[in-house]
């Protein structure tokens, strides 16, 4: 098939990667977003696939919107027949879902119905699930809604971040993408209607959702911790200023402080929950680097008994 792959950040490269080496399909164009302001200087940046794209010489199409009749008329032009769709950024209008003969088809990484949204893979961690997975579906004007293609499991492990959990799950996805494709090229692929049982969101999670609860059980908080790392970030306040948590774990045997209590020690910081304590291992204070918790304890010359949070 003539493809035009939607996709923006990181996460979207292997599959964009898969396609262009499956040998089957030609990769006709990518749609990403437009360049961005990044760094300490703020210059202007391409995205992650565009960058890729460029590289393999492949036509790059950035709209601000992708109801934009240029992009449209370009779209129509190179006459696609089907769009494969990673992590692209932006609804498509129904006059845009209509051009390929074949569809918008997503990589979503979740096993849908569950999780549908924007951040599937921080809200599977901080519910605590075991399994996780990657869907390919139909893009229909509802939100994650369409019938599915194909599925790819992934157990969660009791340490993932949802960096570590993306990363890979963006490598088994791409797999899985490209196997829609010659699926749905084959006529050996239909896509199947999601059942109405077992649908939850994952909205964007926002600055105050990676807050941490101190009266939560420890679980919840190591749970927040890695569902926001890398972003947003979980967070928390000490002496009136916001202190990210980039590493923490439970321990189960020490019960003995009370929620956001802080007992330092000479190589590990202890702090207590709404049931037993964890352990930081990394923070990162305002204005620095992320430091051992350590380190960050001797260089603020924490006493014990002081607190976290407000």
């Amino acid at each position: 098939m003539k493809l035009v792959f939607a996709g923006t950040p990181e996460v979207a490269v292997p599959a964009l990667d898969a396609l262009i080496a499956s040998g089957r399909h030609e990769v006709a164009a990518v749609v990403t977003r437009p360049d961005a302001p990044a760094g300490r200087g703020r210059r202007m940046v391409a995205s992650p696939v565009a960058e890729r794209a460029e590289e393999a010489g492949i036509e790059v199409l950035k709209p601000a919107k992708p109801r934009d009749p240029e992009f449209l008329d370009r779209l129509r032009a190179i006459e696609p027949d089907c769009c494969p769709v990673v992590a692209y950024g932006a609804l498509l209008p129904r006059v845009a879902l209509d051009v390929p003969a074949r569809g918008w088809v997503n990589l979503h990484f979740s096993l849908l119905p569950a999780w549908r949204g924007a951040a599937p893979v921080q809200h599977a961690l901080m519910a605590g699930d075991e399994i996780t997975g990657a869907s390919t579906f139909l893009i229909e004007e509802g939100l994650d809604s369409g019938p599915v293609y194909g599925t790819v499991t992934e157990t969660v492990r009791s340490t993932d971040t949802s960096g570590d959990l993306l990363t890979r799950l963006a490598f088994a996805g791409a797999g899985l993408l490209a196997a829609t494709m010659d699926g749905i090229a084959d006529g050996t692929l239909d896509a199947v209607p999601q059942p109405a049982d077992g649908v939850t969101l994952a909205p964007k999670i926002t600055v105050e959702d990676a807050r941490i609860d101190w009266a939560a059980p420890a679980l919840r908080v190591d749970r927040v911790v890695r569902g926001c790392t890398p972003a947003p970030g979980a967070w928390t306040t000490f002496r009136g200023e916001r202190l990210k948590l980039v590493q923490a774990v439970p321990l189960p045997d020490r019960n003995d402080l009370a929620p956001g209590q802080l007992a330092p020690g000479k190589n590990n910081v202890y702090v207590g929950t709404g049931s037993y304590a964890v352990e930081l291992l990394w923070v990162q204070a305002q204005g620095k680097k992320p430091m051992r918790a350590a380190d960050w304890a001797r260089g603020a010359r924490i006493t014990e008994g002081e607190l976290l949070g407000d």
